[in-house]
């Protein structure tokens, strides 16, 4: 089986720098998007490297399959709670109930 962890890391980067670019132009919502985006596909390519099945789209829980809470450290589980509140309400209209502002 080809070592696809790779693809997954080379994509994570695009995104990453994709969200570079989109704060830089104001588009917030896209850099959020991206950003979550780009976290989700590093975490998979950890796991995939790792011989492992990577599912699912919560940075989270993809954290908890890569570490432990401990080894993990609180600041990098908040910021992927961070990255996970911004999955779905940036990318639709309703995904707040009083709108994005």
């Amino acid at each position: 089986m080809a070592a696809r962890y790779r693809d997954w890391l080379r994509q994570a980067d695009a995104d990453l720098r994709h969200a570079g670019q989109a704060r830089g132009h104001g588009a917030h919502e896209w850099a959020c998007f991206a950003a979550q985006q780009a976290a989700e596909k590093a975490l998979k390519a950890v796991i995939l490297s790792r011989g492992a099945d990577a599912w699912g789209h919560t940075v989270t829980a993809l954290l908890g399959v890569v570490a432990t809470a401990a080894q993990a450290g609180e600041d990098l589980i908040t910021c992927a709670k961070s990255l996970d509140k911004h999955y779905i309400p940036t990318r639709y209209p309703n995904g707040f109930d009083t709108g994005a502002r």
